[in-house]
C-alpha cells in the first residue's frame, strides 16, 4: 500500500514537534519560557505566536526584536514554511542565539540571526533591507516598541506586538503621537492579552 501523502500542514506540525523537543531539553541549561509554561507549550507559546501569521498580510522580510526563545518569530519561520520569506531574529543572549540556531538547523527555518542589542542591531537592518513586518513579545514597554518600530512602519511597514494585561497602563506613556495608528485585537490564547497593530497612517498595507 502507498504512503499517504503529508501536506503542507502535516510537516509544519512535525517541524514544531522538533522545536519543542529541543526546548525543553535546552530549558534545563538556560531559561527560554516561564518554567510554568513549559508543560503547555502549544498554547501558551506556538499558538500564541501563529495568530500573528494572518495578520501581516504579504511579507517577504520580517524582523522579530528580543526573539528569546524564539517567540514569536521563529514559529513564525517555521510556519511560513517558504524560502522566499526570511525572518530576521534579534537577540542579544549568546545563550538564547546558539538555542536558536539549533533549532533552525534542526527544522530547516529561513531564519537569520543577529546577536547583539536592538539599539545596534536594527538600524543597520533597516538601512539594508524593507521589512514589511517587525514584531516582539514580552519584551519592553509600548512606548520603547514604537521607538524601535517606527522607521519600518513609516516606511509602510506595520508593527505586531503581542501584550499583556499591562497594556492599558503602557498606553498612557505611549511615544506615539498622532503619526501612527493604533489598534487592538484580543488575543486567541490569553484573555487578558492583546495583539497591538500599529501602522502609518498613509501605509497601503492590507487590513486586519
Amino acid at each position: 500500500m502507498a504512503m499517504a501523502a503529508t501536506g503542507p500542514d502535516d510537516e509544519r506540525q512535525r517541524r514544531l514537534m522538533i522545536y519543542a523537543s529541543l526546548l525543553k531539553r535546552w530549558q534545563d541549561k538556560i531559561n527560554l519560557v516561564g518554567r510554568s509554561t513549559i508543560d503547555d507549550l502549544w498554547a501558551r507559546h506556538f499558538e500564541d505566536s501563529l495568530q500573528l501569521l494572518p495578520l501581516a498580510g504579504h511579507w517577504r522580510n520580517w524582523v522579530d526584536l528580543g526573539s528569546g526563545g524564539g517567540f514569536p518569530g521563529m514559529v513564525i519561520a517555521i510556519a511560513a514554511g517558504n524560502e522566499q520569506k526570511t525572518v530576521h531574529l534579534v537577540e542579544s543572549d549568546k545563550r538564547k542565539a546558539a538555542f536558536l540556531r539549533e533549532v533552525s538547523r534542526e527544522t530547516g527555518a529561513n531564519v537569520k540571526i543577529h546577536v547583539d542589542r536592538i539599539e545596534k542591531v536594527l538600524p543597520e537592518l533597516i538601512y539594508a533591507i524593507q521589512f514589511q513586518v517587525v514584531s516582539a513579545r514580552a519584551l519592553a514597554p509600548l512606548e520603547v516598541l514604537l521607538g524601535y518600530s517606527r522607521p519600518i512602519i513609516e516606511k509602510g511597514g506595520i508593527g505586531l506586538f503581542l501584550k499583556g494585561k499591562g497594556l492599558p497602563g503602557e498606553l498612557t506613556t505611549s511615544a506615539s503621537d498622532g503619526s501612527l495608528n493604533l489598534s487592538f485585537i484580543d488575543s486567541r490564547t490569553d484573555v487578558d492579552a492583546k495583539i497591538v497593530v500599529v501602522r502609518g497612517h498613509s501605509s497601503q498595507t492590507n487590513s486586519v
